[in-house]
């Protein structure tokens, strides 16, 4: 054990991994459940298609940095020592050997298992003529009047191509004069991707339009047809000085996006040279961007398999059950979370427990109350026809006070959350956009009540999005409370959120930007003391990515002094971990399964005393410096011990999972050594329904 804090600026290009990279090996990860036999079938295709949606994602915004830093003419190494050149470089090198990858498995292996199940994807030429006569008929009727047929000649330029819309390249004859023409047809995004033939028998929509070109150019000659695929720059920047007219601002940059920078070009193996020249030439596309990939292009159309009701090719249904704790002041119709309250705090864990009975509930229940005075909430996402903005809507009507911080700078989710504010403003609600220059990403509810001649407040503070949809998908935790400290936390946070505040001091909370990063890093320091002290020492910590140098550092200093360390991270991990002399002591692993892992927890030993926070904050610069963040300590025993077992469950040998290595290669371990499957995680939380003795 070493006896004084690692130097680490003596070695700053070998201690951190690259993001970028990380990134690419979690979305490797996925490929690798798409490859595992012991998943049904639609699952496994579905994973696929999430692989594609990452993937696009990624480019939209990464790798649309990295070009922008690349003509600004920035040349400063990243904290793992790459230029931006030579890490573009790389990321496109493994991002194409990933879409190589992805398809191969999808031809391979996943289609063939498909057609023996009765699901076949084919292409025009295999089908029959009935089948011909049916979608010549759906294209004649439906598609043929939306298409429009773009001609590119001196008189008509090169189109505007929008990213991730799937095209076709067409070459034509015109026989009156042997000339040779260029045109552009639009697969239409408003159809399926994979349009259902005849029983469980699909044919990609491009396939159909193509058969019908003769339609679209009567009397000329098809000389040849190729599909392509464009990805743009589609992050959103909005100037500080526009702040006082977030809407309009925002709305002006969502329309600037569409028009962003080519960052990939997809197009099929076999396509013409001269064709790819033409595009490449237009688009002002570089070679490193141009993916030749085999087979079809946008898998994210797997998804209308996936959708195909073939239960027996998919997870066995998993219906969530309402928590214990609410379920015993259950009403004829739902619970009533305010009694529940007055008892004990209520942690809840996605989506074992229901979010429609627990938080949703709660809402609901506060939109309706009559000793309900007010409701302060956040939304950062939610779903389309959302629930929760209906009950913030419902208690505007009803004469509460109410105060929605919404959040309209959600990467992607801009312009539902700018329609979703406008709503909740002509519905009477206070709308903030929060504060300048941070995102609300905190996952906060409070409720003012009138109980006699008291005010009590309510709070939930949470993991995840108040979305019910991704609330059935992500597994996220969440607590619902009547804590006296930690609501009147709550309230100092909305009251900075939605006014002006200096407040940087909670009893029962870290918030970010101010105190999450130094908060738990002055918990890893007491780990350390603990540790040369002979006292129980250790650090335990599940979030979604962790790229937070000083973060990173504290953590090999705590591994220099021998707190044991143990990371469960889904995404990006940019800390090398059992490196003698940097991280023996740290083991990081990766969790993936039929639900997004999304909850953050962060355990600390504290000599026998654990201590644990949860809340919205992954370990990354923009979480601990650009965003308003909250994590909360939980203080009942029942609660502490429940996240440490789920812990323990996820850092079992016993439990399938991937582990980094000091070579930093992620290894899967799925088998134990006589070869049996090793239990997934979430499956033995489903079977168990929660780790709270539920039968």
């Amino acid at each position: 054990m070493k006896n004084m804090t690692i130097e680490t600026t003596n070695f700053p290009q070998e201690r951190f991994l690259e993001r970028d990279l990380s990134w690419l090996s979690f979305n490797e990860r996925v490929l690798d459940l798409a490859q595992d036999p012991n998943l049904p079938i639609l699952e496994r295709a579905r994973f696929l298609a999430i692989f594609a949606g990452n993937l696009d994602e990624f480019f939209k915004v990464r790798i649309a940095g990295s070009k922008r830093r690349i003509e600004a003419g920035i040349a400063v190494r990243s904290v793992s020592g790459m230029l931006p050149r030579e890490l573009l470089t790389a990321v496109l090198s493994e991002s194409y050997r990933l879409q190589q990858k992805h398809s191969a498995i999808f031809e391979r292996e996943i289609r063939p298992i498909l057609e023996e199940n009765e699901i076949k994807i084919v292409r025009w030429n295999q089908l029959s003529e009935d089948e011909r006569k049916s979608l010549g008929t759906l294209f004649i009727e439906k598609i043929f009047p939306v298409l429009t047929p773009l001609a590119v000649d001196p008189a008509h330029p090169f189109p505007y191509i929008s990213g991730l819309s799937l095209n076709l390249a067409i070459v034509i004859n015109n026989p009156k004069n042997d000339s040779e023409l260029f045109a552009r047809v639009k697969v239409p995004p408003t159809f399926p991707r994979l349009l259902n033939s005849q029983g469980q028998r699909f044919v990609p929509l491009e396939d159909v339009i193509s058969a019908h070109l003769d339609l679209l150019f009567p009397g000329m000659e098809i000389v040849q047809h190729h599909a392509f695929r464009v990805t743009r720059n589609e992050d959103v920047e909005v100037e500080e000085d526009d702040a006082e007219n977030l809407l309009d601002a925002l709305e002006r940059e969502l329309t600037r996006r569409k028009f962003g920078a080519v960052v990939r070009l997809e197009v099929e193996e076999n396509i013409d040279e001269h064709v790819l020249e033409l595009l490449v030439e237009e688009l002002e596309a570089s070679e490193s961007e141009v993916f030749r990939l085999p087979g079809l292009l946008d898998l994210r159309g797997l998804n209308d398999i996936y959708n195909l009701n073939r239960d027996d090719l998919k997870f066995a249904k998993f219906i969530p059950r309402t928590n214990p704790q609410l379920a015993t002041v259950e009403t004829a119709s739902a619970p009533d979370v305010f009694e529940a309250l007055k008892n004990r705090d209520i942690l809840l864990h996605h989506p074992y427990d229901s979010f429609s009975t627990s938080v949703q509930r709660f809402l609901e229940q506060a939109s309706t109350d009559s000793k309900v005075l007010a409701i302060k909430q956040t939304l950062y996402r939610t779903s389309g026809d959302s629930p929760i903005v209906n009950s913030l809507i419902e208690a505007a009507h009803n004469g509460k006070q109410v105060l929605a911080i919404v959040e309209i700078k959600a990467r992607f989710d801009e312009q539902a959350n700018i329609s979703w504010a406008r709503k909740l403003e002509q519905a009477g609600v206070h709308v903030v956009y929060g504060m300048v220059g941070l995102k609300t990403h905190a996952k906060l509810s409070l409720v003012i009540r009138q109980e006699n001649d008291k005010i009590r407040r309510y709070g939930h503070l949470g993991t995840g999005n108040y979305n019910p949809k991704t609330a059935r998908g992500y597994e996220d935790l969440g607590l619902l409370t009547a804590d006296p400290f930690i609501t009147n936390d709550i309230a100092y946070l909305f009251n900075l959120l939605s006014g002006y505040s200096i407040n940087e001091e909670y009893d029962k909370l870290l918030v970010a930007p101010h105190s999450v990063r130094d908060g738990l890093i002055k918990r890893i320091k007491r780990e350390i003391q603990n540790s040369k002290l002979g006292k129980t020492s250790g650090i335990r910590i599940k979030c979604n990515s962790i790229v937070d140098e000083k973060t990173i550092d504290a953590l090999y200093e705590a591994s220099s002094y021998g707190v044991k360390v143990d990371l469960v991270i889904r995404g990006m991990c940019a800390l090398k971990p059992e490196v003698p002399g940097l991280s023996e002591n740290i083991t990081v692993r990766s969790i993936l399964g039929r639900f997004l892992e999304h909850s953050r927890i962060y355990e600390f030993a504290n000599d026998g005393n654990t201590e644990v926070w949860i809340g919205s904050a992954d370990l990354m610069h923009r979480n601990l410096d650009r965003r308003v963040e909250a994590l909360v300590q939980l203080e009942d025993k029942e609660h502490i011990s429940y996240l440490s077992a789920l812990l323990d469950l996820y850092l079992s040998n016993e439990t399938s999972h991937w582990s980094l290595d000091c070579d930093s290669k992620w290894i899967r371990q799925a088998f134990d050594r006589s070869g049996n499957p090793l239990q997934d995680a979430q499956e033995q939380l489903i079977k168990r329904k929660s780790l709270r003795g539920l039968d």
